[in-house]
């Protein structure tokens, strides 16, 4: 609810500050004392379009601030479970907006607003102008059972959608899919032929190395054979007589006994040295039918590599990716049949439940259309001609129709949707009628209402106000009025006046009252016959009023 203005600068207002009431606030004054300036900065803190010609003729700037309570939504903007919305519009045509003192767009400023506040007037019933505010008001209307299936209908369409986008995303691929199969076919083909082996390629380059230079290698082990002094023994004969002679050195002198261990461990190796040459020389021997093998086999391996992988093991990667998205893409024709039944089957059941909707919809648009009908006779429109309509759409998430309101607001006149055929009043009156007949129409916690009297008084003027003051019970309603049968029902009665080219406000007491009812009835705010006047519309109002909790 919106718990206090304050208003700056804006047309004839200098400065006001204005708390309103929980329930009904009726603002009154003499035509062009600035009442609608009030509902416009409403409009300005909430989002509304802001011109420069609504700045005070030599102030620099129109400020408006609004405090409301928080709704649950609030986006992180509250403090305390309020927010204060504020807006600054310049002389130069410049605006800011703040919520909660930071910063914000004016587009943060309008969403946020949107969930506090409703304001109705002179082409500002947008809201119910848009076919989807009228169907889900007829949906709200057919019962909670009627709102579920709309729930259901809405999941059917998003699993339609979504099952149908998918099945078109893979046949829009199917090019691009088979041109991929075949790369990957083929390059699983070639790879596979050649079957790699991690690591296989250093140990056949170190097979080929030595093969390839057999005969030199031969040549150098003969020579070190023979410096080691071949089969006869040699130099490994002689350094075992070394170590052995050193040995009883060492037995002599204890200061010989290390170099008799590095004697013998020389004999020892040297021996061994001898022994390993020996069998790597007889190991040696030339093939040049395995060596033209390896050379073709590595040739094989680098072709691969060339093509994918530094070495044998990256090769060996890409083979076990590319298998695994080839069998990915080869059973999309088993997913696309799969899809294609998904698809079936979820389009029936949305046309099943689009159907159940429609059924809804066809029982309840009478029922509406009579009870709008009725409600709008009796706020001033005593030949209006009410009528919902079902105009087929396009499936989505809300059904295949949308409900459209028409009004024919006189005797004569054509029946045409709303946008078309009412004034700012009318409209105002027929959002009025809405609000009498499903009150819980949204969360939004205060109604602002301007115009709503255009063109009525007497009994329908009292009809209008027992409205208001009903939906006031429920949520904050703060309403615009030239008509005393509409201002007897205020909680809050604020009388806008004008001196000096300046407005001001001030909240009137019940004799305060008396006197303004007096003046809006007779003109004059102190006849006998005036206030008597007045206090028999109080009355009415007591009695006709249900009671508002504070």
């Amino acid at each position: 609810m919106l718990r206090e203005l304050h208003i700056t600068g804006l047309g004839v207002i200098d400065e006001v500050d204005l708390e309103p009431h929980d329930g009904l606030t009726v603002l009154t004054g003499e035509t062009g004392a600035g009442k609608t300036m009030i509902t416009v900065a409403i409009g300005l803190a909430t989002g509304a379009r802001a011109s420069a010609q609504l700045v005070r003729p030599g102030s620099p700037a129109a400020r408006v601030q609004a405090r409301f309570d928080a709704p649950e939504d609030d986006d992180g903007w509250s403090e305390d479970g309020e927010v204060v919305l504020a807006r600054t519009v310049g002389a130069d045509g410049r605006s800011g907006a703040r919520i909660g003192g930071q910063i914000a767009t004016a587009g943060a400023l309008g969403a946020l607003g949107g969930r506090l506040v409703e304001i109705h007037g002179q082409h500002q019933s947008v809201r119910l102008l848009e076919a989807a505010t009228q169907t889900a008001f007829l949906d709200r209307l057919a019962g909670a059972a009627n709102l579920a299936t709309v729930t259901g209908c809405g999941t059917a369409f998003t699993a339609w959608r979504a099952a149908a986008a998918e099945l078109r995303r893979l046949r829009e691929a199917d090019r691009d899919r088979e041109r991929e199969i075949d790369l990957l076919t083929y390059q699983v083909r070639e790879i596979e032929a050649v079957a790699p082996r991690a690591g296989e390629s250093d140990a056949l380059r170190a097979e080929e190395q030595r093969l390839g230079h057999v005969e030199r290698l031969q040549e150098l082990s003969a020579a070190a054979d023979a410096a080691l002094g071949g089969e006869d023994g040699g130099a490994g004969d002689r350094t075992a007589a070394a170590a052995r002679a050193i040995a009883d050195a060492a037995a002599l002198d204890p200061d010989a006994e290390e170099l008799s261990a590095r004697a013998a461990a020389v004999a020892v190796e040297t021996s061994e040295l001898a022994r390993d040459l020996r069998a790597y020389a007889g190991g040696l021997a030339a093939d040049p039918d395995r060596l033209a093998a390896l050379r073709e086999r590595l040739g094989a391996l680098r072709g691969l590599q060339r093509k994918y992988g530094a070495d044998d093991g990256e090769v060996v990667a890409f083979l076990a990716t590319a298998g695994e998205r080839l069998l990915a893409l080869t059973g999309a024709d088993e997913r696309a049949e799969e899809l294609a039944e998904e698809v079936a089957n979820a389009e029936g059941a949305y046309l099943e439940a689009a159907a159940a909707v429609t059924r809804g919809r066809e029982e309840a648009a009478p029922l509406l259309a009579a009870a709008l009908a009725a409600e709008v006779r009796e706020l001033g429109m005593p030949d209006a001609e009410v009528a919902v309509d079902l105009a087929p759409v396009d499936p989505g998430p809300a059904g295949v129709e949308r409900a459209v309101v028409r009004l024919s607001a006189g005797e004569g006149q054509p029946s045409l949707p709303l946008e078309r055929a009412a004034s700012g009043g009318e409209l105002s009156r027929v959002m009025l009628a809405c609000r009498s007949i499903a009150a819980d129409l949204d969360d939004v916690g205060t109604l602002v209402f301007d115009e709503v009297d255009a063109g009525i008084g007497g009994q329908a003027g009292l009809a209008v106000g027992a409205r208001l003051a009903r939906l006031a019970t429920a949520r904050q309603v703060v309403v615009v009025t030239h008509l005393p049968q509409i201002a007897c029902f205020a909680d809050r009665h604020v009388r806008v006046r004008k001196e000096a080219g300046v407005a001001t406000v001030e909240v009137l007491d019940d004799s305060e009252r008396r006197v303004e009812l007096s003046r809006m009835l007779a003109g004059l705010e102190s006849t006998a016959h005036g206030v008597s006047h007045a206090d028999e519309l109080l009355a009415a109002a007591a009695s006709l009023r249900a009671p508002v909790s504070a």
